[in-house]
């Protein structure tokens, strides 16, 4: 195998970890609850604390790669990933475990910059970069199935006490397995100046100013807007702006800091933010809708549900698998067709989705769904991230990953509130339906956006190569 993709290979086990414990916690939910004696709180905090490291800590870890070293960081990454997994699945109490899961966050805020920055480095070419991106993308697909399954498959095992504690030390060995070949295959690669320009100022008030943000946000979907979450964010907005202003004054005087905004300079990255931040507004409050409508709305059971979810993630893995060659093929027009095409389904949906609706045709829809969306995630970062230096890899990989992330959670609240205004305080079949239909309404206006990003994206940054098929 050629040692790009062995390299290649190795980093993107650590995307998989990543990417898997985000979903893993969400089935054992129960277990875990019942013999911790948690709070409905405490087990709120649990989910929300991997998330608030993870968004809180990913512009940071993206600069240390910078300035450190990718490769020692993301080793790094995988080692404190390790020991935090370790302390979760032996967690006491809640507090242990939130406390275990918000490091395993921070952990997993080191790695994923790293992936992003050691593919830009490695495959310098359009083809193979965009080859290298179709795996980014199965990757984070398996990685969402295979944390939905591994969740409820080790929480059900019988072969000891509290089997919970497995969906957290299976990371164990994947980790030791990823350090060691780390170790062995990947090569050092930072930006000169390396140490003495590190702003750990910035650092701190970056992390505190991106933690309100997101505890504000994540405490929001699980308990509604309250005005504690109203102040965060205003706090949150506060701190952000002193630390823009703040990053602006040390380039001016060249001194350490955290954003390099020459990112903003270029239009095919700001374009690419633009893109992934509404691509996952819809994602991400997409399965939130959806997963309420089909078991409040539609009765279908939350493991009924799951399956029908699945078909989804196997549409994403398979189309990422093909959509290298697509993309290389057709260029815009590729993502231009995948977004109509998610438009058509979610239209289908609208229309199609009742309770007479039969099982194989949910199945169906899910999957052409997941089609739709694994045709276009690798290339939005692809998009954003092309023509960049060697010295912005980092920085701008840290700074895409967050707005995604953010993104995300934003379109839980903001969809989800739409979602809930329009069911009502009693409501009945019709009226799910209803607030279904207008919160996929939300989603389609958002895909046009993407859409409308997508065409304003240089053609050079997506060449079209007719000439290799």
């Amino acid at each position: 195998m050629n040692s790009k993709y062995l390299k290649l290979l190795v980093i993107l086990s650590g995307q998989l970890l990543t990417i898997m414990d985000i979903f893993i916690i969400n089935v054992s939910i129960p277990s875990i609850q019942r013999d911790l004696h948690a709070s409905n709180g405490e087990m709120q905090m649990m989910i929300a604390a991997y998330l608030i490291g993870f968004a809180s800590f990913l512009i940071t870890g993206g600069r240390l790669g910078d300035m450190y070293g990718r490769k020692r960081i993301f080793i790094f990454g995988l080692v404190f990933f390790m020991l935090s997994s370790a302390a979760c699945g032996l967690s006491s109490s809640a507090v242990l475990l939130v406390v275990s899961r918000f490091i395993q966050g921070i952990s997993a805020a080191m790695m994923s910059p790293q992936v992003l920055s050691i593919i830009q480095i490695l495959f310098t070419g359009h083809q193979e970069r965009t080859k290298a991106m179709s795996w980014y993308g199965i990757t984070i697909g398996a990685g969402t199935i295979l944390g939905q399954f591994l969740g409820g498959y080790f929480s059900s095992v019988t072969i000891m006490d509290e089997s919970w504690r497995l969906i957290f030390l299976i990371n164990i060995p994947v980790c030791i397995i990823a350090v060691f070949f780390s170790l062995k295959i990947l090569t050092h690669s930072k930006i000169p100046g390396g140490k003495n320009t590190f702003d750990f100022i910035g650092v701190l008030v970056l992390a505190a100013g991106l933690f309100c943000f997101t505890y504000a946000l994540t405490m929001s979907e699980h308990k509604g807007i309250q005005i504690k979450s109203l102040l965060l964010i205003m706090v949150s907005v506060i701190i952000l702006i002193y630390f823009f202003k703040d990053q602006k004054r040390r380039l001016e005087h060249q001194k350490p800091y955290l954003i390099d905004f020459k990112l903003f300079s270029y239009k095919n990255f700001n374009l690419g933010i633009l893109a992934v931040s509404f691509f996952f507004i819809m994602l991400d409050s997409y399965f939130y809708i959806l997963s309420l409508f089909f078991q409040n709305g539609l009765n279908i059971g939350p493991m009924n549900s799951g399956e029908i979810i699945v078909f989804q993630g196997l549409g994403f893995i398979i189309a990422s698998m093909f959509s290298s060659k697509l993309i290389l093929r057709f260029g815009k027009k590729f993502l231009i067709t995948g977004l109509g095409f998610i438009i058509m389904i979610l239209i289908l949906q609208i229309f199609l989705f009742n309770a007479e609706t039969p099982f194989f045709l949910l199945c169906l829809l899910l999957f052409f769904h997941g089609i739709g969306v694994g045709s276009i995630i690798p290339s939005l970062a692809n998009i954003a991230l092309s023509g960049l230096s060697e010295t912005l890899a980092g920085n701008a990989s840290g700074v895409y990953n967050t707005f995604q992330q953010a993104a995300a959670i934003v379109g839980i609240i903001v969809v989800g509130s739409v979602f809930y205004f329009f069911l009502g305080t009693k409501p009945l079949a019709k009226d799910y339906h209803q607030a279904f239909s207008v919160a996929l309404t939300a989603d389609i206006i958002c895909l046009l956006i993407v859409l409308f990003s997508i065409l304003k994206v240089p053609d050079h940054i997506l060449p079209v190569k007719k000439s290799e098929y």
